[in-house]
C-alpha cells in the first residue's frame, strides 16, 4: 500500500469497488429520486431511493422473483424480456407513490448497448415514469418481447444442446419457442394490474 504524509486510504466501498462515491453524490444531490437498477447472474433488483441526511429510503422495490411469483413469469428472472417487464411494475409503483420522475443510477455496471439495465429503464418509460435517458442504448423491440429468443430456440438444431440451453425453461413446463407469447400474457397481467 502506498505510504507518506499526503496519501489518503479511500473509503472502504470504494477500496471493494462497490460504491463510486462521486457518481452518488451528484445523484444524491440531486432534486429527484434515484432509480437504482442492479443485475446479478441470477436475478434483477430495481429500487426508487431517496437520499436524505441519515440515510437512503426506498420508496418503491421490485425484484425477479416478485414477477415471478406475483405475475407468474415462468422463464429465467435475468434476461431482456424480464427486465422489461421489471420496469413496467417498478414503473407503476414509483408513479402509485407520488414520483414522476427519477434520475438513473447504473452503479458500477459498464453503460453498453442493449443492456438489461436499459431494458428495465424502457419498461419503466412505457409504464409513465419519466426517466431520462438515450433513445438510442435502448434494446431493440425483437430482443424486449423476446422474439429473438423465440427464433434462436426454433433455429437450433442440435437437441442435447437444445435441452441444456433452455433447461430452465423447459423445467417450468415452458417451451423457448413460445415465450413470445408468454411475454404478453404477463405483459397484460402487470397492465391490469394498474388499473
Amino acid at each position: 500500500m502506498a505510504k507518506g504524509p499526503r496519501y489518503r486510504v479511500p473509503y472502504r466501498r470504494r477500496r471493494q469497488k462497490k460504491t463510486d462515491y462521486a457518481a452518488r453524490r451528484t445523484l444524491a444531490t440531486s432534486e429527484y429520486p434515484r432509480f437504482v437498477v442492479r443485475a446479478s447472474n441470477r436475478n434483477i433488483l430495481v429500487q426508487v431511493t431517496k437520499a436524505e441526511i441519515e440515510g437512503d429510503y426506498v420508496l418503491a422495490y421490485t425484484s425477479s422473483k416478485e414477477l415471478k411469483e406475483k405475475y407468474g413469469w415462468a422463464a429465467s428472472g435475468k434476461n431482456i424480456p424480464a427486465a422489461y417487464l421489471i420496469g413496467c411494475i417498478a414503473g407503476q409503483k414509483a408513479l402509485e407513490a407520488g414520483i414522476e420522475r427519477v434520475n438513473l443510477d447504473v452503479g458500477l455496471k459498464k453503460v453498453t448497448y442493449g443492456n438489461k439495465i436499459f431494458a428495465v429503464v424502457k419498461g419503466a418509460l412505457d409504464a409513465g415514469l419519466e426517466v431520462p435517458c438515450d433513445s438510442d442504448i435502448i434494446p431493440t423491440p425483437e430482443r424486449i418481447n423476446a422474439s429473438s429468443i423465440a427464433e434462436y430456440a426454433e433455429n437450433m438444431e442440435d437437441p442435447i444442446e437444445y435441452e441444456s440451453r433452455f433447461s430452465v425453461y423447459l423445467r417450468r413446463g415452458l417451451r423457448p419457442e413460445e415465450l413470445n407469447a408468454h411475454f404478453d400474457e404477463v405483459k397484460a397481467r402487470i397492465e391490469e394490474n394498474k388499473q
